[in-house]
């Protein structure tokens, strides 16, 4: 607070549009509105960019974990002005994380903490052909974030063996666990999705033998799969490409595709029961997607990427796309509270830890950020209704996460990779600038009930990968060499944490959308592309001009580093 009210003033002090955080939602909304000549000014209480969805260092990481674990009230400033027509409201930052484990952090890991990057938000990967992709391009953010491909995707069994996916054309001839019937079944499948689906989907499906009938497209995809007659390990391979874990991951049937392909988390299994079920458009659609990423860049031999530095370089792109267009950007101040007009209760501005009052047309907030209207107007103003909702949060379940640290790879050929399971694992090296050389860096994720079966499944995928701190190593016989056929990796350090999974609605004061469940961003951009139309109904989504601007003078981003 103190460092806060060290600020010089704002200036100027009246915007078109105030973001509160800046995370991948309100980063993107923030460059957009600057593209359509809007003025804004970004916020984060952070001394760094990208909120929960930043990569940290290990020090930080932990302590960020650990203060978002409780819920916390910031106080306005009591300096105030008689003659002024508003009242400020006091902005409240609900607890995102709960059950907190951190392992005590050693001091050769403490000296190492700024060499690391580590998620929040992990595992997370992109498609190359994933319109989060074709948004960075679209913005011009590219100009500030670079890629590397994921090096192999893998499924196991619950018997720990490791089976690599092909991804390719040339991966499928080459993978000598397939015999040549299943390849040629493999790639007709590939080539049905391709003709109705693909990228020349409309080109291809004139001279196409086999359609998918419109009764087909409107089933449940579950039912198709199950048309589809494929043998069993063609399944485990559509399973494992994309990138979706099932509760039970050796389940004979086409389940395995349907929870892969279409990268949904509700069982299927019942369709009767089925919180959300998934048509056969909808999956085959994510097929053609993966199809269509292999090969898209020359950087990346299969279809998943994933940023240098880690996934908190995304926000950071957009920010310093937004700082090019003229927003302003402030870290290191907290904002305790909104202000509220007096006579109908509509939203006037905020104000500013350092005790400024600041004012705009729109407000967007950080998803943890909620307030509660005061009893000082009319009850059935519009401001009174949005605070309501804010505060109303639709629970959608909790994922659990897991970030571990070891001396080695599970895969000692391997640099980074993912691995489907019984929960989704992702590792990553050293050559992805998120650890020093010599240890890697895994991210596990499960979706859970309650924080108890969360915490088991993370719990079981580490003792089933790892070996833990204390353990002893094998016993070796007397040639020297060790009674396991593989040397079980140590957790040098470890944290493991659940997120309520909430959903908020709002009206005239907007929420972002917090960090979700899935592997990919489409559902937050999706609902990010939604926000900005909600704000400026008008406005085009970052106009084609904007990507085509690489030489524009980018003296504002001396805002960055405010």
């Amino acid at each position: 607070m103190d460092e806060a009210a060290n600020y010089p003033p704002i200036d100027p002090t009246s915007f078109d549009l105030i973001l509160i955080g800046t995370g991948l939602s309100e980063s993107v909304i923030a460059a957009a509105a600057s593209a359509a000549g809007k003025t804004v000014l970004h916020l984060d209480p952070n001394p760094f960019y990208g909120s929960h969805f930043s990569s940290l260092p290990l020090l930080d990481f932990s302590s960020y974990l650990l203060s978002l674990s409780s819920p916390t009230t910031v106080t306005a400033s009591d300096s105030t002005v008689d003659d002024v027509d508003y009242v400020a409201v006091d902005l409240n930052t609900l607890s995102l994380y709960s059950d907190v484990e951190i392992t005590p952090t050693s001091d050769e890991l403490s000296d190492l903490s700024r060499k690391f990057n580590l998620d929040l938000v992990g595992p997370r990967v992109l498609l190359c052909a994933d319109p989060a992709v074709d948004l960075i391009l679209k913005s011009g953010a590219n100009q500030y974030i670079e890629f590397k491909s994921i090096d192999s995707s893998f499924v196991g069994d619950v018997n720990g063996q490791f089976s690599s996916v092909p991804d390719s054309r040339a991966a499928i001839f080459k993978d000598r666990s397939l015999g040549l019937m299943e390849k040629n079944q493999l790639m007709r499948f590939f080539k049905l999705v391709q003709e109705n689906f693909g990228q020349n989907a409309s080109e291809s499906s004139e001279n196409s033998t086999v359609k998918i009938s419109e009764e087909d497209l409107k089933s449940p995809f579950a039912e198709f799969l199950s048309k589809m007659k494929l043998p069993q390990k063609i399944k485990s391979y559509t399973f494992a490409l994309f990138l979706v874990a099932k509760k039970e991951p050796n389940k004979c049937g086409c389940m395995m595709i349907l929870y892969a392909i279409a990268m949904v988390d509700h069982d299927q299994d019942e369709l009767k029961d089925c919180k959300k079920m998934i048509l056969t458009k909808d999956g085959l659609d994510r097929l053609a997607l993966y199809s269509s990423s292999v090969g898209r860049f020359p950087y990346a031999f299969g279809a998943l990427t994933y940023p240098i530095y880690g996934q908190g370089e995304l926000p950071q792109a957009f920010c310093r796309r937004a700082a090019v267009k003229g927003c302003i950007h402030v870290l290191r101040m907290p904002v305790p509270a909104i202000l509220v007009d007096k006579n109908d209760g509509g939203y006037r501005g905020v104000r500013l830890a350092s005790g400024q009052d600041l004012f705009s047309h729109r407000l967007v907030l950080d998803s943890t950020l909620s307030f509660q209207f005061p009893s000082v107007s009319s009850s059935q103003n519009s401001l009174q209704e949005s605070s309501e909702t804010l505060n109303l949060r639709d629970v959608k379940g909790k994922v659990a996460r897991a970030v571990c640290i070891t001396n080695g790879s599970v895969k000692p050929d391997v640099s980074s990779f993912l691995l489907v399971t019984s929960v989704r694992v992702l590792q990553l090296g050293s050559s992805l600038s998120v650890c020093p050389p010599d240890m890697f860096v895994y991210y596990i994720s499960a979706l859970c009930d309650d924080a108890n079966q969360g915490k088991k499944m993370l719990h079981a995928a580490m003792n089933a990968l790892f070996a833990s701190p204390n353990s002893e190593l094998p016993e070796k016989n007397s040639s020297g060499e060790s009674e396991s056929t593989e040397m079980r990796l140590t957790v040098l350090w470890s944290a493991v944490y659940i997120q309520e999974l909430t959903t908020v609605s709002t009206t005239s004061v907007c929420s972002s959308p917090m960090p979700d469940q899935t592997l990919n961003y489409k559902d937050i951009l999706d609902a990010t592309v939604e926000l900005f139309h909600k704000l400026y109904p008008e406005e085009e989504f970052f106009p084609k001009s904007t990507s085509n601007e690489n030489n524009e003078n980018e003296n504002n981003d001396d805002d960055m580093n405010s």
